[in-house]
């Protein structure tokens, strides 16, 4: 199989060569070369993750991410936040989600706890 790890800059761009070539012809799972695919990508991930790590989202983007994807309106929030005036007081950043609000858009609309329970980047209070 011939795989090593993925040391500089120079690896990784050869990995994600063979991951693309790979990806292109789709191989079945089990096999050589669905193999070599999935043991590339779990290299290039650790790559990523130690190179270009990610920060959480913020979690009012989060929340107007999320609304984009699933064209919910501030009508559509009401179920998850409150009131129309304290959907846009969350949104703008004026009011902080409380405990009971983050268990509702978790469990309604998916987002992760762990972002929702963050501090978001800009404080307007």
């Amino acid at each position: 199989m011939d795989i090593r790890l993925l040391h500089n800059e120079e690896d990784y761009r050869a990995a994600l060569a063979e991951v693309s070539a790979l990806v292109d012809i789709d191989p079945e799972a089990n096999t050589p070369e669905g193999d070599r695919l999935e043991v590339l990508g779990v290299l290039v991930g650790r790559y990523e993750d130690e190179h270009f790590p990610l920060e959480r989202p913020d979690p009012i983007e989060a929340i107007k991410f999320r609304m984009e994807q699933e064209q919910l309106s501030i009508a559509d929030m009401q179920e998850y936040i409150g009131g129309a005036n304290r959907v846009y007081e969350v949104l703008a950043g004026k009011r902080a989600l409380s405990l009971a609000m983050i268990r509702r858009l978790h469990e309604g609309l998916h987002i992760p706890a762990e972002v929702l329970i963050r501090e978001p980047f800009r404080a307007n209070k």
